[in-house]
């Protein structure tokens, strides 16, 4: 393994401060926790939860940095901090994956890789609260629904099992389609709603925390019902959607942007 590049001499930033005025600026109640680095292979100890297959695994990999901190908010949320090691006004900023996960749970999910935020800490919670944070609770979202739904064993041959398709629309909103009455109703019962425009059930993604506890507890109740879910991380062209009538009565929302 090729010795790793280091961070020029005369580098003043602090990673320990940033990171405790971040934690001020970010919405929630976090705590932070330090580390400095007296070798290389120190700073992965830190970095073994790290979600991210983009920039910041790559300046892990490349660089020795000297320096993390860990943020945790009151909700388990995990940040993980470093200094960016190309840009000397700014640091790197990414999500720490779930701890006590089956691995088979994050098949298929994306991880919501981190991003080069600026030395000024205001300015950076601003970027991790439009950017980051909203793509890690999509991610925690799919993650925890596969981990309440693990893979069933094959149906029968000549049955049909039942299933709801939930997928990702481009808003960040969430379809859900079904033709079985009670996974409907299930989908009602926790917040999604009729839309005749998308013909299908939705559910907002203006609150991406609020939408994923909805994606959880609406895919325990179906699971309860035998009904298996399908969540997809990106929406489906539209030759290949096949999607059921509006049911009788079902109610519609207007759609205003």
């Amino acid at each position: 393994m090729p010795a790793p590049h280091t961070l020029p001499d005369d580098d003043s930033r602090d990673v320990e401060s940033f990171a405790t005025v971040l934690s001020e600026e970010l919405p929630g109640n976090w705590t932070v926790h330090h580390h400095q680095h007296q070798r290389h292979e120190d700073q992965f100890l830190h970095a073994e939860e790290v979600w991210d297959l983009n920039d910041v695994a790559a300046a892990l990999a490349e660089y020795a940095l000297g320096a993390d901190a860990h943020l945790l908010r009151d909700d388990g949320t995990r940040l993980y901090v470093t200094l960016h090691p190309q840009h000397e006004e700014e640091f790197l900023v990414a999500a720490m994956a779930p701890s006590g996960v089956a691995p088979e749970a994050f098949d298929g999910v994306r991880e919501p890789d981190g991003i080069a935020v600026p030395a000024d800490p205001e300015r950076a919670a601003r970027a991790i609260t439009a950017d980051l944070l909203p793509r890690y609770d999509v991610a925690l979202a799919q993650v925890r629904h596969n981990a309440m739904n693990p893979p069933q064993p094959l149906p029968a041959p000549g049955t049909q099992p039942q299933q709801v398709v939930m997928t990702w629309l481009e808003n960040g909103s969430l379809a859900a389609v079904t033709t079985a009455r009670p996974a409907a109703e299930a989908l009602v019962s926790e917040g999604f709603v009729w839309d005749t425009a998308a013909n299908a059930y939705v559910i907002s993604g203006d609150d991406t925390r609020a939408q994923g506890h909805a994606v959880q507890a609406a895919g325990a109740r179906l699971a309860r019902l035998g009904i298996a879910t399908v969540l997809r991380a990106a929406a489906r062209p539209a030759a290949e959607a096949t999607l059921p009538a509006a049911p009788p009565g079902a109610r519609s929302t207007a759609r205003t942007r």
